[in-house]
């Protein structure tokens, strides 16, 4: 069983990871003063850069939406990964070895061998593929895509590829990159006869099916030719590298734009995916040959996991029986989104490649927005099996959907689709709640098939969640942002910004913006000094007190910031961070450190003067005839602060 990764690995993983290196496989980063870079925020839209990076002190801040946070954060929140799992593969890619808590085990060193040679033959497999699509036999294949609209450069981007004819195509090509036939038969790719194995795909135009992190794990193939006996559609057969159940077409594209947009739209069909992508509707995904079902839904809210702001999942079906049936069935599964559910039926029941291909981009987005809720759909449903001109068919009617209706959660969504319900009916609202609260008082549950499900609407939780040992980004809204806001604290303490237009103030926050950012500049006296430093913003006091905590930590700058992070209130990590990236006004490196310099200086100084005021009103309070020897004392400390004060004006 995998247990919790030791601490001291999780720091040997933020060592070894370049921030810059990682963050430019999804950023386009420039130059920001020194050691500082900046560019375009990957977790919202906008046109000036104000996402900063500061890779010595392995740490993140967006300044226009307040996400923030270390490597491991970053990449948690750009492949949708837990921080267990980011970890382990930031480990695997250094050559880390993790060792665990508690006795637990992390991944089977074998098992993880046989998988990778599994992933390593579907990447090879997917080259494969692609290649062939341009040779002359693939023509039928070109063909087939370029008449449902799709362009050589779609293709490639969508990574469609053609099987040869042929037995063992495939099959010669990777037993010449080295795997033996005992490794092939587990990949999917194979079926096997009495001569041994032979390639599964053959004369079809091939999808890569991909998991969250991009790897191929399967393949679905199209049939093309006239004579093939298998089915329109053949995908690789379940393995212990692909789960249909587990994973959905298109999802390595998507991902990102389902967590910014906070909307998943759902189709059917691999050329519903890419249909819907080039026309704008960059949300699309599909699942392999089966119903959308729970393991659909775990990838789902993970992606919409709640920032506060309506998320939706828009299904897409025929508008034939069948299509119909399936958003039943859809609809029977919605009470597990934290999302409102909609469906969006094509006309004349087309699906988004025909609405594309007949007529255009602008239609597709259209389909989607013309979405109807699926609980008013399903009621629809039940009400179009009844004659509504018959008292008989009424009141049937209005038995099959009161269970419906009676299982939205919402109060007032269930009070609007009870009118509602009233006025597709004919018949008086009182009428439609008594049936409606008998449907609740009996478990709403007697509609027969289809009918235990619920919708429900948005429902807000708290985001960015403690992962083992680190954090998720934080999310918009908390404490961080370029405007002085409020943020709650643990305990019920608040922190509101630190108001800068004071002094003392920008001077505190100066002095955590170096330490945070340069700890190593630091001598041993200074530490001291900054230990018993007095600040008097609360959430730079916060701060202090996490620095003072962390501080056997801050001779290893790419853990310092992020454990400095874990000692402070939660809402306070962003402002971390921010601290952690914000530019220094510097030209140089040795311009730098005189500034660091100065402004330590200025920070005890100021605490001097904070000592001196104390001492002053002491003296004042003091009686020298009474107490001759303490006055003495005090007047000896007044000196021998000033000495040190002037020393420290002296030093600039």
């Amino acid at each position: 069983m995998a247990g919790l990764i030791r601490r001291e690995d999780i720091d040997a993983v933020r060592e070894r990871a370049d921030l810059r290196e990682i963050v430019e496989q999804y950023v386009t980063l420039k130059k920001a003063g020194i050691g500082s870079f900046k560019g375009l925020c990957p977790f919202h839209e906008e046109r000036t850069p104000s996402f900063h990076i500061r890779p010595q002190v392995g740490s993140y801040h967006c300044f226009g939406c307040g996400e923030s946070g270390d490597v491991i954060a970053f990449l948690q929140a750009m492949e949708h990964t837990t921080f267990q799992e980011t970890v382990e593969r930031l480990a695997q890619k250094f050559g880390i070895e993790l060792r665990y808590e508690d006795g637990g085990t992390g991944p089977d060193k074998a098992e993880t061998g046989r998988r990778q040679r599994l992933l390593d033959a579907h990447k090879i497999a997917d080259e494969f593929y692609q290649r062939c699509l341009t040779i002359p036999e693939a023509q039928i294949g070109r063909d087939f895509l370029t008449g449902r609209g799709f362009t050589r450069a779609h293709a490639e981007r969508y990574a469609v590829g053609y099987a040869p004819k042929g037995w063992n195509n495939l099959l010669g090509h990777l037993r010449a990159k080295g795997f033996r036939d005992d490794e092939l038969q587990h990949t999917g790719m194979f079926s096997e006869g009495r001569h041994g194995i032979y390639d599964r795909f053959r004369g079809r135009l091939m999808w890569p099916i991909r998991d969250m992190t991009g790897n191929t794990v399967g393949f679905g193939g199209r049939r093309l030719y006239e004579d093939d006996p298998g089915p329109k559609y053949l995908n690789s057969p379940e393995t212990t590298v692909y789960k249909k159940s587990q994973v959905l077409y298109g999802i390595e594209h998507a991902k990102r734009n389902i967590a910014k947009k906070r909307q998943l739209v759902v189709v059917e069909g691999y050329t519903d995916v890419m249909a819907c992508h080039i026309a704008g509707v960059d949300t699309a995904v599909a699942t392999c040959g089966t119903a959308f079902g729970e393991g659909h839904i775990k990838i789902a809210r993970r992606l919409l996991s709640d920032d506060g702001t309506p998320a939706e999942v828009v299904f897409t079906f025929d508008g034939d029986e069948a299509g119909q049936q399936a958003a039943v069935k859809a609809f029977n599964e919605a009470h597990q989104f934290n999302a409102q559910t909609f469906i969006a039926v094509g006309p004349e029941g087309m699906d988004p490649c025909d609405v594309r291909q007949h007529r255009g981009d602008e239609a597709v987005q259209a389909l989607v927005e013309s979405k109807t809720p699926l609980v008013e759909f399903v009621i629809r449903r039940r009400l179009r099996e009844w004659d509504l001109s018959a008292v008989e068919g009424r009141i049937g009617a209005l038995r099959a959907a009161a269970p419906v209706v009676a299982e939205i959660r919402d109060d007032s969504l269930r009070a609007a689709y009870t009118r509602e319900l009233a006025g597709w009916l004919g018949t008086d609202v009182d009428e439609v709640k008594t049936a409606v609260r008998a449907s609740r008082s009996a478990g709403g549950r007697r509609g027969g098939p289809g009918q235990k499900s619920t919708t429900t609407p948005q429902q807000h939780h708290t985001a960015g969640t403690t992962q083992q040992n680190g954090n998720a980004p934080t999310r918009h809204g908390e404490y961080g942002g370029q405007e002085p806001q409020g943020a709650s604290g643990v305990g019920g303490f608040a922190f509101p910004r630190p108001d800068t237009r004071d002094p003392a103030v920008m001077m505190e926050r100066q002095a955590l913006e170096v330490i945070l950012q340069h700890p190593t500049r630091l001598t041993a006296e200074q530490w001291e000094e900054i230990f018993t430093v007095r600040f008097t913003a609360p959430a730079h006091l916060a701060v202090h007190d996490g620095i003072r905590i962390a501080a056997a930590e801050a001779s290893d700058p790419r853990v310092w910031v992020e454990t400095v992070r874990q000692e402070v209130p939660e809402p306070l990590r962003g402002f971390v961070s921010e601290l952690a990236v914000t530019s220094l006004p510097a030209r140089n490196e040795e311009h730098l450190d005189r500034y660091c310099q100065e402004i330590l200086n200025r920070l005890v100084e100021l605490k001097i003067q904070h000592e001196k005021a104390n001492l002053l009103g002491r003296l004042q309070r003091m009686d020298p005839s009474e107490s001759p020897q303490e006055y003495r004392q005090v007047n000896a400390d007044l000196m021998e602060l000033e000495r040190r004060r002037r020393t420290l004006r002296s030093a600039e």
